[in-house]
């Protein structure tokens, strides 16, 4: 009966439901510096699908970036130490008195224990100018997953 219910939570995928609140810089030509909320849901044990919206200024001016990346995590269920991640997508700065810009969005990244409820993750990659995040972390999974 136990190998039996072992391998039915294995045969499970681990979707989660994820809130991330951090500060946020983009180093440029005119640099973003600003607070990031982060929305993601991840489908299966291996993937993340991440908004990132952050609101700041690039040279005093008031500005917005969001980020859209689909993200291919490694260690994803880990209760203990690093999960590392790897992404790419496309982002959107705006700011007053400016035409909007679209860029590539490519990063790797640090979270620790992303199979519990809640850590701090860490980001670096290249979005329109060398792209820096850091924050914490909280995680819905499903009910089975304790």
């Amino acid at each position: 009966m136990f190998l039996v219910s072992v391998l039915a939570l294995q045969s499970q995928q681990l979707t989660a439901t994820e809130l991330s609140l951090g500060p946020a810089a983009v180093i440029a030509h005119r640099t973003f510096v600003g607070a990031e909320l982060g929305l993601a849901h991840r489908p299966s044990g291996e993937s993340r699908l991440a908004l990132a919206l952050a609101g700041g200024t690039i040279a005093e001016r008031p500005a917005a970036r969001a980020q859209l990346t689909l993200q291919l995590l490694v260690n994803a269920a880990a209760r203990r130490g690093l999960g590392l991640y790897a992404g790419v997508g496309g982002a959107f700065t705006a700011r007053r008195g400016a035409p909007g810009q679209g860029f590539l969005a490519v990063l790797l990244g640090c979270e620790a224990a992303p199979g519990r409820r809640q850590g701090l993750y860490a980001e670096l990659g290249f979005a329109g100018g060398v792209r820096i995040a850091a924050g914490w972390r909280s995680r819905w999974f499903p009910s089975w997953w304790q």
